[in-house]
């Protein structure tokens, strides 16, 4: 797994990978016979909302071989399972909680949700901003700025090698790529 990460990012070590792992409560893991090819890591999250339990799945670093791209396996397999946690707790809510180093990982936002803030097609409830302030602040401390929705680090965690975060022509004008890039 990790190397498979480290092609993709700088910034990165082995020991902030594992730590990172060891964080998370599930692994999925994108196969191609016994070949590894990309992994999602994830964290259910359970805490008091104002308006009593609810439940979120954060979805920590996604790596899948750029041979890959375009493949839908791994994102089959995070639908099956979000909706595996929802059967076992139906009136719970249950977010998706994504933060986004690249317009790709942003973009699968409106691929999966017909509802999904930031959104750069209209501004994010209260009681939402609420959930994503809370979770955050949860996850990320002081690194967490809510006035820009940020999350920022002293040091870079890893970031997207230049040659993967580059955008393509052919994608700048697409809203959500424009509201990434401005926000």
């Amino acid at each position: 797994m990790y190397r498979l990460y480290a092609a993709y990012y700088d910034a990165v070590s082995h020991v902030r990978f594992a730590a990172d792992l060891a964080g998370k409560d599930y692994v999925i893991e994108l196969m191609d016979g016994p070949a590894f090819r990309g992994f999602s890591t994830l964290a259910l999250i359970d805490y008091a909302s104002s308006a009593g339990p609810a439940s979120a799945l954060f979805s920590g670093d996604t790596i899948i071989d750029r041979d890959y791209w375009g493949e839908q396996a791994l994102s089959q397999a995070f639908c099956r399972f979000a909706g595996a946690v929802k059967a076992q707790r139906p009136r719970t809510p249950l977010f998706w909680f994504l933060i986004s180093k690249g317009y790709r990982t942003y973009r699968y936002l409106s691929v999966f949700a017909r509802e999904y803030f930031p959104n750069p097609h209209r501004g994010t409830p209260a009681h939402i901003q609420a959930v994503i302030d809370q979770l955050a602040h949860m996850r990320f401390g002081a690194a967490y700025c809510a006035q820009r929705g940020l999350i920022r680090f002293e040091e870079s965690r890893g970031h997207l090698k230049p040659q993967w975060a580059a955008i393509r022509e052919s994608v700048r004008d697409r809203a959500e790529v424009r509201f990434f890039l401005e926000r």
